[in-house]
């Protein structure tokens, strides 16, 4: 499947286009450091990991658009204290000016975090982003205590990269996420990659929370050239209204339509794929066709 197909598809299913909650837009200087990273990933990996879409910010918007994604976000993760505000004062301006965009954050675990998200939230955030791998901070760091408390009050999204893919960290995995829905299980989060490789653990919580939600990003494509775990789609098919379409765009090192192929080869039909590519992600977000 080619970028180019992706129109065709979401007109055959039946719905408006596409709802990709895990795009990545920061500030160019940042880019160019995640970029970097990927670039020096090949040895840990063992295969080269290449940028397909290296583009602008334009042109990157204007793919997404020619693909007929319809709303996303613009996701930057702070990776140590003291660069959330700068981060956030970007992606929000970014979303001003960019049509179609999710207004999106990122916090850590500060003491000033638990003043500026709520500050956030009057600013009209509607998604967060926290990478617990590259921030090397544990989801139940107790500076984040507050924060989580404050964000399972509004009920926003939180974009969650927790599981120990594509390398594991200090504190990836389930547990710590475990722990912290034991005390805020109204928390809306939305587990990054299926939180590849512990799918079956985060799908585990899935199952036991119910606004806890995961995005597809890079899970089951060819690059990782790995089957798809035993059980793994019958129970997404079970979930099918709390799996979201996300894809990693640009820093992905294939064609943004194979994520969409990936998730067809499951072969959990017709609805659940319209249920994956745009109603869950509209219906969380109030995206309007």
């Amino acid at each position: 499947m080619q970028d180019a197909d992706l129109p065709g598809l979401t007109t055959e299913l039946g719905i408006p286009g596409l709802v990709d909650v895990h795009t990545h837009f920061m500030a160019p200087q940042l880019m160019q450091k995640v970029w970097a990273y990927f670039d020096a990933a090949g040895p840990l990996l063992g295969r080269p990991w290449p940028i397909t879409y290296r583009w602008s910010d334009d042109d990157r918007v204007a793919h997404l658009r020619s693909m007929g994604v319809q709303a996303f976000s613009a996701l930057s993760y702070a990776h140590r204290p003291g660069v959330a505000g700068f981060m956030n004062d970007w992606t929000l301006a970014f979303a001003d000016r960019t049509p179609g965009v999710l207004r999106s954050a990122t916090f850590y675990p500060e003491p000033e975090a638990a003043t500026y998200v709520p500050e956030l939230l009057d600013r009209g955030v509607e998604v967060f982003k926290v990478h617990v791998q590259v921030g090397d901070f544990a989801p139940n760091d107790p500076l984040l205590e507050p924060v989580w408390g404050t964000l399972a009050d509004s009920g926003t999204p939180i974009v969650l990269h927790a599981g120990s893919g594509p390398a594991p960290g200090h504190h990836t995995g389930p547990a710590g996420v475990a722990d912290v829905l034991a005390r805020h299980p109204d928390l809306a989060l939305v587990i990054a990659h299926l939180g590849m490789p512990e799918i079956d653990e985060f799908l585990d919580l899935a199952e036991r929370y119910p606004n806890v939600r995961l995005d597809t990003t890079m899970a089951f494509v060819d690059f990782w050239q790995q089957p798809v775990p035993d059980g793994v789609p019958a129970r997404l098919a079970q979930l099918q209204d709390r799996v979201l379409f996300g894809t990693d765009f640009p820093n992905i090192p294939y064609a943004y339509a194979h994520q969409v192929e990936v998730l067809q080869r499951l072969d959990l039909g017709d609805d659940w794929m319209r249920s994956v590519l745009w109603r869950n992600g509209a219906g969380l977000f109030g995206v309007a066709p």
